[in-house]
């Protein structure tokens, strides 16, 4: 992010700041009674806050599109739009402020029940008690604060390079966060693409951690893993007796998720015949158990990952109509290759994870060991890092990873060609260890292109004691056999 970025954000939030600000004592009356809408708002000013009114729903959208509103208090029975409209009108746009809805002796469970299924704040029986009215009021206004400034942090975290399990702050990650923070507050089936290994599972537990089914199950099935045999018991459950091994009623993903989130990993690996079963199971919110006679009805919000789009859908592997059932939003993970910005960021994240994991004590990389890092393809993506780290991590113990903590095999390449232009120095039999360190330092300056700067930060040493190990002089062989023969004798 540049300076001139940083500005223009610090300059948004500023703003958004100073409009709640003004707006942090501000209470929309609605109600269709000209004499009781008027006594409450004069009841709302008496108590310190700004006051808009309107005589139903309709008219309330109106003022809430011109004015700045802390805080609702709607009558719940009005004509044309009543206040159950309203609030969930506010609700599927997302933009519901705090809402109080007044309510008769005779609707009370009407009010609790909006309160439940539309996330108002609180019900007010009329006529309404001065002192209830200013601890709810005052009560709404902090809340509603608190979930502005969750709501901040939580964007703030996101440009920071942390969402949920995601970790990247380049500009590929940047738009990924983006696309998750729109898709995750709706229901919209979602597929994630990606190379094996990039974090295509990370994206679908951040989608459901963002989204309102947060608190309900997120349910993963790798369609690649589970035997063709099994995939459909997987999937829908099945009854007992419906096959050979099945001693009871057994409930499927579909269930397990219900009212929570499906994530349907590698889809294009689920065999076709069970493809059509599941696009009617998506399309109808039903599901129907193996060897079972009645449907059950399931709420559950299905994301889909692969690794082979393309070949998937040239191969006919991947049903074009489930396809599209799925594809309603996309989001693609770039590989690490293409954003090595983040690993120095991943890296600090995935030690701490493993730190916790192995109980250990690692507290980071030596210049020279992200160095290495950073040199690398990655033809695994963050697996792969995590893998390179977690085998350090148990080395070390302890202190910083440096550059010979890293994994041998590390870097080194597997083809032929490429292994015979940098051959790994043997320590052969008879070498002094000057020679054998000079050998590896000739190594690495291979792999550096001949950069010593880059050498010194691979082999974790200064530029100025790499040049003075170079600048050695060599002990000529007549010398070595002599000295060699002197001290035998």
């Amino acid at each position: 992010m540049t300076p001139h970025d940083r500005v223009k954000r610090t300059a948004a939030a500023d703003s958004d700041t100073a409009r709640v600000s003004t707006a942090k004592k501000a209470v929309l009356v609605v109600d269709d009674d000209p004499m009781e809408r008027t006594g409450l708002a004069q009841m709302v000013s008496s108590l310190g806050y700004a006051v808009e009114q309107a005589g139903d729903g309709e008219e309330a959208l109106a003022r809430l599109e011109t004015h700045p509103i802390s805080v609702i208090v709607t009558d719940l029975m009005m004509p044309r739009m009543d206040g159950f409209e309203l609030l969930q009108s506010l609700a599927s746009a997302g933009e519901a402020p705090p809402a109080i809805v007044l309510t008769g002796f005779g609707n009370i469970a009407q009010a609790v029940s909006i309160v439940h299924e539309l996330r108002a704040f609180w019900f007010l029986e009329k006529p309404a008690d001065l002192s209830v009215l200013g601890t709810l009021l005052e009560r709404a206004v902090e809340y509603g604060s608190l979930v502005r400034e969750t709501e901040r942090l939580q964007r703030e975290l996101g440009y920071h390079g942390i969402l949920g399990d995601l970790v990247g702050a380049s500009k590929p990650m940047q738009q990924v966060s983006t696309l998750i923070q729109r898709v995750a507050p709706t229901t919209a089936s979602v597929l994630i693409t990606g190379e094996s290994g990039t974090g295509k599972e990370m994206v679908a537990r951040t989608i459901h951690r963002l989204s309102p089914r947060a608190a309900r199950p997120f349910v993963a099935i790798n369609c690649a893993a589970v035997p063709q045999d099994l995939i459909e018991s997987e999937l829908f459950g099945h009854e007992k007796g419906a096959f050979t091994g099945a001693i009871g009623r057994r409930a499927g993903c579909f269930e397990q998720a219900d009212g929570g989130t499906l994530l349907l990993d590698e889809i294009g690996e689920m065999p076709v015949n069970m493809q059509a079963r599941l696009l009617r199971a998506l399309e109808e919110s039903k599901v129907r158990r193996l060897g079972g006679t009645s449907e059950t009805p399931v709420n559950v919000r299905v994301l889909a990952a692969t690794n082979r789009l393309v070949s998937a859908l040239d191969r006919k592997t991947l049903r074009e109509d489930l396809y599209y059932r799925l594809n309603v939003f996309n989001i693609h993970m770039p590989p690490l290759r293409e954003r090595k910005d983040d690993i120095a960021l991943l890296a600090q994240a995935i030690l701490a994870d493993l730190n916790r994991k192995h109980d250990t004590h690692v507290t980071g990389l030596h210049a020279g060991a992200l160095e290495r890092l950073m040199s690398h393809a990655w033809p695994g993506n963050v697996r792969e890092l995590r893998n390179v780290l977690e085998w350090s991590v148990i080395t070390v113990g302890k202190g910083t990873i440096h550059p010979w903590h890293l994994p041998k095999t590390f870097g080194v390449p597997t083809s032929a060609p490429q292994a015979a232009e940098h051959p790994i120095p043997r320590a052969e039999g008879g070498k002094t260890l000057d020679e054998v360190e000079m050998d590896y330092i000739m190594y690495t300056l291979q792999l550096a292109n001949n950069d010593r700067k880059k050498a010194a930060h691979m082999l974790g040493i200064s530029v100025r004691t790499l040049y003075n190990r170079l600048a050695r002089p060599a002990v000529p062989e007549k010398e070595s056999a002599q000295t060699a023969g002197s001290e035998v004798a």
